[in-house]
C-alpha cells in the first residue's frame, strides 16, 4: 500500500520553522509573540509538524570540530552481496566517529560520513570501518572545507511557496 502524500506546508509553517531555525530557544510563547498568532496555534503547528516527521528533532546541532574532531571524510563502501546492508550497518553503528551512512547507487553500496581528530586518527577510523567481513572495498575522500552546511530552510521556503511538503 503506497504511503499517503505528505501534507503541504503553508506560509505559517515556513515562518515558524524559520523562526525556530534562527532562534532555537525562542519557545512557544516567544514564537507566538514574534509571529503574531495564538500560543495554542504555535503549539498545534509544532505538534503537527513533529507528528508528520517534518521536525525530526529538537536536539542541538553539534560541531564535531569544536569537540576535537576537525577532520571530516566520506567513505564509499562496497559490501558483499547476499546478506544485505544490515550486518555492515550494525558494525558501523558501533563506531562513534561514524556520523551517518546512506545506501547509494553507483559503484558503491554505502556512503559513510566519518570524523577524526587528525589524519592518523582518520586512518584508525577507516581501519575500524573496513574491519567487517562484509566490506569488500572502501574508497575515502577527505573534506577540505565545508562550503554549504547541511540545510533545509531553503527547501522549507520552496515547499511552502509551491504548496508541497518535502518527502
Amino acid at each position: 500500500m503506497p504511503s499517503p502524500a505528505p501534507a503541504a506546508l503553508d506560509d505559517l509553517d515556513a515562518r515558524l520553522i524559520a523562526l525556530f531555525t534562527a532562534q532555537p530557544q525562542v519557545g512557544v510563547l516567544g514564537a507566538s509573540r514574534e509571529l503574531g498568532v495564538a500560543r495554542g496555534t504555535v503549539q498545534a503547528r509544532l505538534d503537527r509538524l513533529a507528528e508528520r516527521g517534518v521536525i525530526r528533532s529538537w536536539a542541538p546541532q553539534l560541531d564535531p570540530a569544536a569537540m576535537g574532531y576537525p577532520v571530516s571524510a566520506f567513505c564509499t563502501l562496497e559490501i558483499r552481496q547476499g546478506r544485505g546492508h544490515s550486518p555492515v550497518v550494525a558494525h558501523l553503528s558501533s563506531i562513534p566517529e561514524v556520523l551517518e551512512a546512506h545506501t547509494i547507487t553507483g559503484s558503491g553500496d554505502l556512503l559513510v560520513r566519518v570524523v577524526a581528530r587528525d589524519n592518523p586518527d582518520l586512518q584508525r577510523v577507516i581501519d575500524q570501518v573496513v574491519d567487517d567481513r562484509h566490506v569488500i572495498r572502501a574508497s575515502t575522500v577527505i573534506s577540505l572545507a565545508t562550503r554549504i552546511d547541511y540545510r533545509t530552510l531553503p527547501l522549507v521556503t520552496e515547499a511552502a511557496a509551491s504548496g508541497t511538503a518535502p518527502a
